[in-house]
């Protein structure tokens, strides 16, 4: 199964750009010294800010929502898993019947296995989310970034799982994610929805801001970590129950994460199994 966006081979949105912008600047020359100037400090601002952008695939294919024509959206949560709150938002999932997928640190997940074993046993699907979720791990090494990806598959596999999709913290990208990508075996899935929380910093007014953006297609992008000021968990979880309602009532469903994206999040053992089952079968 090929997991990655096909295309490798072509090039990058910034090679293409990098291709057309190099050639333009020096045929401006002609005209005007000046010109050639600005364009090349154009494409260097692009090339900075570009990685800061979760939707802007500037450097490589990014998954950030599903077809609009699809009336449901996927739910997915960040940063965990985490003992004072994980366990809650299970319930409430599991209260409302809907399935979502949480793009695990390999830490946290080496550090509570139970509450991996517990989001699994309940039917939901889990994400790479690298290992220590160093917000610029995407700004240094090819080699760095394959070893967070695979430090945190390491620890799933401990679970039986294997993770497909794999989100950069706080959605950051960067000129060597993908031939990382490419060296894991790993597609980027980021988002199309959220409320800048800053990782249940700020869960004032959490639901009005998801429920204000969020429309057909939408992956929602939210955190399953502890609010900031720990007696503020009552207030995430009615927040988190509002959105849940709310998405509802804008008569919209909540799907799995692999039915929007039309592709699979993980493959366990079994799937393992099936999958060399039915290439011999096709010999």
């Amino acid at each position: 199964m090929k997991t990655i966006p096909s295309g490798r081979h072509s090039l990058s949105l910034a090679e293409q750009v990098g291709l057309i912008a190099l050639p333009a600047a020096g045929l401006l020359s002609f005209f005007d010294v000046r010109l050639p100037l600005l364009v090349l400090a154009g494409f260097i601002i692009l090339c900075f800010a570009a990685p800061f952008f979760p939707r802007f695939g500037f450097y490589l294919p990014i998954i950030s929502r599903g077809s609009p024509d699809k009336k449901a959206v996927a739910l997915t949560f960040d940063d965990g898993p985490d003992p004072l709150s994980t366990p809650h938002l299970l319930a409430l999932l599991g209260k409302h019947r809907v399935k979502a997928t949480f793009f695990v640190t390999g830490q946290k997940a080496a550090e509570h296995p139970g509450l991996i074993k517990e989001i699994l046993l309940q039917g939901h699907t889990v994400g790479n989310h690298s290992y220590t979720h160093n917000n610029l791990v995407m700004f240094r090494s090819c080699k760095s970034i394959v070893r967070e990806i695979e430090s945190a598959q390491k620890v799933l596999s401990d679970f039986g799982v294997l993770a497909l999709a794999f989100r950069p913290p706080v959605g950051i990208t960067g000129p060597r994610l993908w031939p990382a990508l490419i060296k894991s075996d790993r597609y980027i899935v980021n988002f199309s929805c959220r409320a800048f929380d800053g990782g249940n910093r700020w869960i004032k007014g959490l639901s009005r801001k998801i429920l204000h953006r969020i429309g057909p297609g939408d992956i929602v992008l939210l955190h399953d970590v502890r609010p900031h000021q720990p007696f503020l968990l009552g207030h995430w979880l009615q927040e988190t129950e509002l959105i849940l309602s709310g998405i509802k009532n804008k008569g919209l469903a909540v799907w799995p994460l692999d039915e929007i994206i039309d592709r699979p999040v993980m493959m366990t053992q079994i799937d393992g199994i099936k999958k060399s089952v039915m290439k011999k079968e096709l010999r």
